[in-house]
């Protein structure tokens, strides 16, 4: 089976469960950590217990988050250009289940970039920085969701690595 005899490719249905799991993971979870970090800033108070070293370890996290961010866009990258396809017959399964894995890591490297967020305001109190982190991973996955033009390259990559005979090995 070639790619002129292969039935179309449904780009959505090969997008939604890599597409839901970033969701919940980068924008649902950070989003519920902010706000249980909303609640706790208006209702308690939040002692700076980092005292002199609060703007140095923000300025660490910040750095720890721009390697993180590099990090996860250049897996994603390297990731696509992998095989993917165990075999012809079932290419849409191998497809979705292969960007799941590929980008499952990612995801979680982009989550864990909210998480510098929270940590740093159960430091210091300052929940403004824990928003700058939130925002800052809902940016990064942004870039590196899948949408419809990156998996149609995918799939040109894909058929390309099958048409040479290169294929997914357990």
């Amino acid at each position: 089976m070639n790619q002129q005899s292969r039935p179309e490719l449904n780009m959505v249905s090969i997008m939604v469960k890599p597409l839901y799991f970033g969701i919940v993971i980068n924008i649902l979870i950070p989003g519920a950590l902010l706000l249980v970090c909303y609640y706790i800033n208006n209702s308690y108070s939040v002692a700076n217990q980092l005292g002199d070293m609060a703007n140095t370890v923000f300025y660490l996290f910040v750095a720890l988050a721009l390697g993180q961010a590099a990090l996860a866009l250049r897996m994603r990258h390297k990731k696509y250009k992998e095989p993917m396809i165990r075999n012809e017959v079932s290419y849409h399964e191998d497809l979705t289940s292969g960007m799941m894995a590929a980008l499952r890591p990612v995801f979680v490297i982009i989550a864990a970039i909210s998480l510098y967020g929270i940590v740093y305001f159960l430091l210091t109190g300052r929940f403004t920085a824990a928003v700058v982190f939130v925002f800052g991973s809902f940016l990064i996955f942004q870039f590196v969701r899948p949408r419809h033009g990156q998996v149609k390259r995918l799939v040109a990559t894909q058929d390309r690595l099958v048409q040479e005979g290169k294929f997914l090995q357990d």
